[in-house]
């Protein structure tokens, strides 16, 4: 019989939330976090609002030496800082682990953050550098201009295995380390292979979890042209509407999860308080079209039965769903037939909390099972807020509006990626 897999810390940087216990409460209490875009000046996109972290957050207080944290990207900051939070919840003292040991599952954006101080960098040295008489742009004197402006270092920022490396440093997990790129199912694949390391004997701890940070304006333009952006600019707090017939895309986020997985045994050895135990995880690919998910939903739902067949349960034993739904017109009608399919007539309780924080991509998927932890700790369902007008193809037991106190054993958190990616992992009460 298999070792189970302990959940002992969780750690959370979202949209006007910093920490679980302030995670659980936003989620309780139905909170949109949507409002005007400050990061910088979108005058004239189609889509001006987004879900920002405060802008008085200081990563750098969870960094070690606070001025590390300069060498870091946003996105990276956000990790380590999920990272440290997490390891203060598990109890996680130095020593108590071999570090060789303690391993990184880390989930980034496959293209690397695009932070708004190296875009400028960029951008000023295009402008310096100007085209050449037959109107070609010259690399020659792009190149002078940008190695006057750049520190070599900063450039490391936009690496994607650049989270996962400084979260290590910080943690001074010695193990294996890896960065998952699977857009925004990464979060979820990233925490389910920090699951098969323990399991297969490569790690007793494993800081698992995703972090991205997509308001920016390259992100922000790159998918309002893809029209999967909401333009409800008026009323960003009523953006975000997964499975409402009214729906027009999703409300772009920013932020990162970060969850301490532990062998049950070390967990029992030093007397750790566990929150939940990670049970099951299932991924597959649709092979389809790198935007468009498969309209029967087959790779969906063949992803969260494989889900189930791994942590050993029924259908019958989930008791909450917290699905990708992003509230693009696509992916909440799919993703209610892949339910269905997984299922049967009778899926369980089914709720979106991009509702409230908005679409975090590659971190999402961590984010959401925090979402999950919370449910099953705090004994409540997240919401789907702005769930107005429900979509009569989206006909499932919504958690509509506002939470729902409920006892859950189990619940599942589902994530679905550009490319055809599909995840999902199941939490059990321990």
């Amino acid at each position: 019989m298999r070792e189970r897999v302990a959940i002992t810390g969780v750690g959370v940087v979202a949209p006007g939330a910093v920490g679980f216990s302030a995670f659980a409460r936003l989620l309780h209490e139905g909170r949109s976090t949507a409002t005007p875009l400050t990061a910088f000046d979108c005058t004239g996109f189609d889509t001006r609002i987004a879900a920002e972290v405060n802008a008085g957050f200081d990563g750098s207080t969870w960094v070690e030496p606070p001025k590390l944290a300069k060498l870091m990207s946003r996105s990276a900051l956000f990790a380590v800082a999920a990272g440290a939070m997490a390891r203060r919840d598990a109890g996680l003292e130095p020593g108590m682990v071999d570090p060789c040991r303690v391993a990184v599952s880390l989930g980034a954006g496959g293209m690397g953050p695009t932070d708004l101080d190296l875009l400028a960098t960029q951008a000023r040295a295009v402008l310096d550098a100007g085209q050449d008489a037959n109107g070609d742009w010259r690399v020659p004197a792009f190149a002078a201009a940008y190695r006057q402006r750049t520190n070599p270092l900063a450039t490391l920022r936009g690496l994607p295995n650049l989270a996962a490396a400084h979260l290590a440093i910080q943690q001074d997990a010695r193990g294996p380390n890896s960065t998952i790129t699977t857009a925004c199912t990464a979060g979820t694949q990233a925490i389910g292979e920090g699951l098969r390391l323990i399991r297969d004997g490569s790690a007793d701890v494993v800081f698992a979890g995703g972090s991205d940070v997509a308001v920016n304006p390259v992100a922000v333009l790159g998918f309002s042209l893809l029209g999967t952006l909401s333009r409800r600019n008026d009323e960003p707090a009523r953006a975000s509407r997964p499975f409402d017939l009214d729906r027009d895309g999703f409300v772009i986020g920013e932020g990162a999860g970060v969850v301490v997985l532990e062998r049950e045994s070390l967990a029992r050895a030093r007397g750790a308080r566990v929150r939940a135990e990670l049970a099951g995880y299932g991924a597959s690919c649709d092979a389809w079209r790198i935007t468009d998910e498969r309209p029967d939903a087959d790779g969906a739902a063949r992803a969260i039965s494989l889900c189930l067949r791994d942590a050993g349960a029924e259908a019958g034993d989930v008791s909450y769903v917290n699905a990708h739904g992003t509230g693009t017109r696509m992916n909440d009608t799919t993703e209610t037939r892949a339910l269905r399919l997984a299922f049967g007539n009778a899926p369980p309780p089914v709720s979106s909390t991009k509702s409230m924080i908005g679409h975090v991509l590659a971190g999402a998927g961590a984010v959401e099972l925090a979402a999950c932890v919370a449910a099953i700790e705090c004994g409540f369902l997240p919401p789907t807020i702005n769930l107005d007008r429900p979509d009569p193809e989206c006909d499932l037991d919504h958690v509509a509006n506002n939470s729902r106190r409920a006892r859950l054993d189990a619940a599942i958190s589902n994530s679905f990626g550009f490319g055809g990616q599909n995840a999902c992992l199941l939490i059990r009460r321990w």
